[in-house]
């Protein structure tokens, strides 16, 4: 039957479950031995993959130790062992190790394909709470799991031991990046949709405007020319250029709001009278968030993209940079 708890009831019941949690995890750091660190040596010498395995709340976890493997340098990936059996055991192969997550150790789903597996001559590692049980006794390597309590009132619930577990498989993964010299660049290229991804790989090629949507006219027109091309490549600015596509300034909204202000009249006035000589300018190989820096740094919305010769090549501005997630 429902019962009617209170506020503080339901804070009380949440900080308990909290604290049994907590527990849990910090007594993990007590039984840290040699066993973690063979376990890392295993999964360095594989020369294949780390393939998971879990029924039930352990595979949930399993499958999410299999992300954190894979996307942090160790290709990782989860198999279901209830499918292991009716074909999926085909994904394993004598060059892989097999992480086996069962609190119990004696999950009758996984301990099916651990004769298949030894026999094929994969190697395995198992996280159980029960260092003598079936599965803890058949791997090459045993992680110890175990809590003294669920955080579950019945004590029966996975809580505090999956809790347990799945930390156990991100100091497992995070010892791996740290072996393997996994760099923030590294991950970035398994996260290429993710802010960092974008950060760390697109370049200003990348984003930038180009051909005919840049923003550009030759230092002789008017300025009432320019305003025109302003408008329709809407970067609010244009490139000034010589013959040969060289930049030899820029023109802004900015520029021309001080330009009426000052009672200049677009119609006789040319570009080269009222451009900004000295303008910033990037090349299309640097990272976009360098972009980002340069237009921060010198305090403006935009940024003409050259060669090394100094021709226009392109030209960007802060939405370009918001678009693509740079910002």
């Amino acid at each position: 039957m429902p019962l009617d708890l209170t506020s503080d009831q339901l804070l009380a019941l949440a900080a308990e479950v909290l604290d049994i949690e907590s527990r849990a995890v910090d007594a993990l750091r007590s039984r840290l031995d040699a066993s973690f660190a063979a376990a890392c040596e295993l999964c360095m010498d594989t020369p294949g993959r780390i393939v998971v395995t879990g029924m039930g709340k352990s595979g949930h976890i399993g499958n999410k130790i299999a992300a954190t493997l894979a996307s942090t340098g160790t290709p990782s990936f989860f198999m279901h062992p209830g499918e292991a059996s009716h074909g999926d055991l085909g994904m394993i192969t004598g060059q892989d190790v097999l992480l086996a997550v069962s609190y119990s150790g004696e999950t009758d789903e996984v301990l099916t394909i651990l004769p298949l597996v030894k026999r094929m001559g994969a190697k395995m590692l198992s996280m159980t709470g029960k260092p003598k049980s079936t599965l803890a006794r058949a791997a090459d390597v045993h992680l110890d799991v175990s809590v003294s309590e669920e955080a579950c009132p019945l004590n029966l619930a996975p809580t505090a031991s999956t809790t347990a577990t799945l930390a156990m498989g991100d100091a497992l993964a995070v010892a791996l990046l740290k072996i393997r010299g996994f760099t923030a660049e590294d991950f970035a290229m398994s996260h290429p949709s993710g802010s960092l991804g974008k950060r760390l790989l697109l370049r200003v090629a990348d984003v930038m405007r180009s051909g005919d949507d840049v923003p550009k006219v030759t230092a002789d027109v008017l300025l009432s020319d320019g305003l025109m091309e302003m408008t329709q490549k809407g970067l609010g600015m244009t490139a000034v250029v010589d013959a040969d596509e060289k930049v030899l300034g820029i023109f802004t909204d900015g520029d021309l709001r001080r330009a009426l202000d000052a009672g200049v009249d677009v119609r006789k006035t040319a570009m080269q009278e009222i451009m900004h000589t000295k303008c910033k300018t990037t090349t299309s190989d640097i990272l976009a968030a360098e972009a980002v820096h340069v237009m921060e740094e010198n305090k403006i919305t935009g940024l003409l993209v050259t060669d090394e010769v100094g021709r226009l090549v392109g030209a960007l501005n802060i939405h370009d940079l918001f678009r693509a997630g740079i910002m």
